[in-house]
């Protein structure tokens, strides 16, 4: 699966988001800004973004997940 269409699938799902996606195929490394994750917790984050991808998940094989709410990701900027 191409990592700009896990980016282009995620970005569609949660509005508003900044979707940064990187990996081989196979394997990715995704991070994921979005105000829909202010108030949750991490696994609630997560599956936020697992039910983004969908079936999509089936084609990858490794997903390592960073998701940020854009307060924090302004803190570590």
């Amino acid at each position: 699966m191409d990592p700009k269409r896990i980016k282009s699938i995620i970005e569609s799902a949660i509005l508003d988001s900044i979707v940064d996606v990187e990996g081989d195929g196979t394997h990715f490394q995704v991070v994921v800004v979005s105000s829909e994750f202010v108030g949750k917790g991490l696994l609630e984050q997560h599956q936020i973004v697992y039910k983004a991808l969908g079936g999509f998940m089936n084609n990858i094989h490794a997903l390592s997940l960073r998701t940020y709410t854009p307060e924090q990701w302004r803190r570590m900027k």
